[in-house]
C-alpha cells in the first residue's frame, strides 16, 4: 500500500512574521496529527527511537495519537521527556529520529516532531496532570543550571523520590530555552514557563540569582547543605571572537549577548521601553542555529541583516527549516565571505567591515572542506553592528572553584559516559561537558547522569 503523503505544516505567511515575534509555525491541529499519524508503519525494530537523544517510544506514542488516544500519547512522551513542547519545537528531527524512520527512505519521513509538539501542546491546553505518584527518599540532591540538561536531570530524579533543588545564576528559569532561543521559535510564557512549572510539581526546588562558584561553590553544597550528589549542567556561555581588528568597537556584541537581551528585557514584547540598540545594517557571523536566530531577531527589530559565512549553503551547520525560514524571512546570505576587519568611526562605532571572498579546498577535519582566501577580492560591507555567533564554551567559575574537577583545554568538564566526573558524587552533562550542542542531546545527557546518580544513591546510602 503507498504511503500518503506528508500532511503540511501550517505557517504564518514570511512577510507578516518577519515584522513580529509570534510563533512562526502554527503546528497541526488535531484532525492533522490523527492523519499525519496514520502515515507511522509502527516498525517492530524502530530505527526512530534509535535516533532520539532520550528515548522516547515513538510508535507507541503516535499508535495511541493515530486512535485518539491523546492523554495516552502525552503519557507515553512523558516516561522519558520532561520537555516535550520544547523538543517539539527545537529538535533537529531531520537528523535524529526523522532522520532514522523508515518511511523516509522513499518518502518524506513521518513528522514526528510535529507530532510530538500537538501531543504536548493538547496537553497543556487540557491542563493534563502528568506527575503520578512519587514516593519521596529524603535524599538531597543538587543541580547547577536549570536549562535543559538540568531541568531533564532534575525531572528524572525527582519521578525516583529525591530532594531535587535546582541553583540557576538568572532571575529567570530556563537557561538556553529562556534566554538562547526567540520568542517566534520558542514561547516563552505558553511553552517554557508552562513546562518549567510541570518540573516544579514533581517538587523540584529552583533557586534563583544563585551562581554556584559564587554565592556558594560546589563543595559548600555537600559538606555545608547536606547534598549528597551534584549534577553540573551550567551550560557553555562563555562566547568567541575572531580576534580581527575592530572587534572592541561599539556595535560588535556576541550573538549570546544579543539574544539574551532581547529575551530577558522582553524586547519581542512591543510595550516593553527595552533599552535595546540594533543597527540598521546588521551581519551576522557565522552559519549555525543560534546565527539565524540572532539574523532573524535583528531583521525583526528593523535591521536589513546578513548572514556572513565563510563555506557554502551546503556546508551550513543550521537545520535546513531555519535557513529556509530566514530565506523566506529576507535574510540576506553571503556565503564564501569571511570578515578581515571592523572598521571603526572617529567615535568607535562600527562604520562597515572588510570581507574576502572564499573558495572550498580539501576537506579539513570535520570532514567540510576548508575555505581558502581568493587573492585580491576584499571588499567593504556596509554594516554599522556586527554580531558574533562563532560558538560558545563553558564558563571557568564552576571549575575553577572546585578543587580536583577536571577539565580539558577547551575548559569543558570532563566526564565518562554515564556523566560521572573525577569527583565522587559530582556528575555533569550538556554543554559544559561537550561544548554548545544541541537542547536535545543537552537533555540527553541529564536522564543518563540521573540514572548514574540514582545507582550511585542507592548503593551508598539507601542499599538496594
Amino acid at each position: 500500500m503507498p504511503v500518503k503523503e506528508k500532511v503540511a505544516v501550517r505557517e504564518q505567511d514570511p512577510k507578516v512574521r518577519a515584522t513580529n515575534f509570534e510563533e512562526v509555525c502554527y503546528g497541526y491541529n488535531k484532525e492533522e496529527a490523527m492523519e499525519e499519524a496514520t502515515r507511522c508503519l509502527n516498525c517492530k525494530k524502530p530505527r526512530c527511537v534509535e535516533g532520539c537523544p532520550v528515548s522516547i517510544n515513538i510508535p507507541d506514542f503516535i499508535q495511541e495519537l493515530k486512535e485518539g488516544n491523546i492523554e495516552e500519547a502525552a503519557k507515553v512522551i512523558a516516561k522519558s521527556s520532561s520537555l516535550p513542547a520544547v523538543c517539539g519545537r527545537v529538535c533537529p528531527q531531520e537528523s535524529q529520529c526523522e532522520g532514522k524512520c523508515v518511511v523516509g527512505i522513499k518518502n518524506e519521513p513521518v513528522s514526528i516532531g510535529k507530532l510530538e509538539r500537538f501531543v504536548a501542546d493538547w496537553s497543556r491546553e487540557n491542563d493534563i496532570d502528568l506527575t503520578g505518584d512519587i514516593e519521596k527518599n529524603g535524599i538531597k540532591v543538587g543541580v547547577v543550571g536549570s536549562g535543559p540538561s538540568g531541568l531533564a536531570c532534575a525531572g528524572d530524579l525527582a519521578k525516583l523520590g529525591y530532594d531535587v533543588t535546582i541553583f540557576e545564576a538568572f532571575h529567570e528559569s530556563g537557561g538556553v530555552l529562556t534566554y538562547g532561543i526567540p520568542e517566534f521559535r520558542l514561547p516563552k510564557s505558553k511553552v517554557v514557563n508552562y513546562e518549567i512549572n510541570s518540573i516544579k510539581k514533581l517538587g523540584v526546588k529552583i533557586e534563583n540569582n544563585v551562581v554556584v562558584g559564587r554565592t556558594i561553590t560546589i563543595d559548600e553544597m555537600i559538606e555545608d547543605e547536606g547534598f549528597k550528589a551534584v549534577f553540573i549542567g551550567s551550560g557553555a556561555g562563555l562566547p568567541s571572537f575572531m580576534g580581527i581588528p575592530g572587534e572592541n568597537a561599539n556595535g560588535v556584541l556576541s550573538a549570546n549577548e544579543f539574544l539574551t537581551r532581547v529575551n530577558l528585557m522582553k524586547a519581542y514584547i512591543d510595550d516593553y521601553d527595552t533599552p535595546i540598540r540594533v543597527g540598521k545594517r546588521v551581519a551576522v557571523i557565522g552559519g549555525g542555529n543560534v546565527a539565524m536566530d540572532a539574523a532573524r531577531t535583528a531583521l525583526r527589530l528593523g535591521a536589513d541583516t546578513h548572514i556572513v559565512y565563510r563555506r557554502s549553503e551546503a556546508e551550513l551547520p543550521a537545520r535546513v527549516e531555519e535557513v529556509h525560514h530566514a530565506k523566506e524571512e529576507g535574510i540576506q546570505f553571503d556565503l564564501l565571505t569571511n570578515p578581515k576587519e571592523i572598521l571603526v568611526d572617529e567615535d568607535g562605532n562600527v562604520k562597515g567591515m572588510v570581507c574576502v571572498r572564499m573558495e572550498l579546498g580539501e576537506a579539513d577535519e570535520s570532514g567540510r572542506r576548508r575555505p581558502v582566501e581568493v587573492e585580491g577580492s576584499e571588499f567593504t560591507l556596509d554594516v554599522d553592528m556586527v554580531i558574533m555567533s562563532l560558538g560558545t564554551r563553558p564558563n571557568p567559575l564552576i571549575s575553577s572553584t572546585t578543587p580536583g574537577l577536571e577539565t580539558n583545554k577547551k575548559m569543558c568538564i570532563v566526564a565518562d559516559e554515564e556523566g560521572l566526573t573525577s569527583l565522587e558524587g559530582i556528575y555533569a552533562g550538556g554543554d559544559t561537558v561537550t561544548g554548545a550542542a544541541t537542547v536535545i542531546s543537552a537533555m540527553g545527557a541529564g536522564r543518563t547522569a540521573a540514572a548514574a546518580m540514582d545507582k550511585y544513591l542507592r548503593e551508598k546510602y539507601l542499599n538496594k
